[in-house]
């Protein structure tokens, strides 16, 4: 399941993802809100939270997710993945290479973390202290 977090607001969505993630979860939530967001804002900033009890996508969900990834690939600015499990570190390698958009990893520990660097306007944030991939 997919919920929107009501930290959503202008170019920033903010998604937890529990249980199983459907291709409906994808279709009738986040790309609709998706749209709305990329239709209002040059780039959009995602941040999207993997809880303790997610077990994963259906095999829809992972198509989807392509087909959207290399439609989309440049237009996110920030998008923060947050989640304990290693796959969530290579999710975000991944999307790094593919993405035009800044990718950072957080531990469900740094959760406020990600919000702020999200909502971060200032891009130079060196002084910022983070753990990209679990380092």
């Amino acid at each position: 399941m997919l919920y929107v977090l009501p930290e959503t607001t202008g170019d920033i969505i903010v998604l937890q993802a529990n249980g199983t993630l459907t291709a409906s979860d994808y279709t009738e939530t986040f790309l609709p809100l998706f749209d709305h967001v990329k239709n209002t804002h040059p780039e959009v900033r995602l941040l999207i939270t993997f809880a303790p009890d997610f077990e994963g996508f259906e095999v829809g969900t992972l198509w989807e997710e392509i087909k959207f990834g290399s439609q989309h690939a440049n237009d996110f600015h920030r998008v923060a993945i947050v989640g304990d499990p290693k796959w969530t570190e290579w999710m975000s390698r991944v999307a790094d290479l593919l993405m035009k958009g800044e990718i950072r990893h957080y531990r469900m520990t740094q959760l406020l973390e990600a919000l702020r660097w999200i909502n971060d306007e200032d891009d130079d944030d060196e002084e910022e202290t983070h753990y990209p991939f679990g380092g």
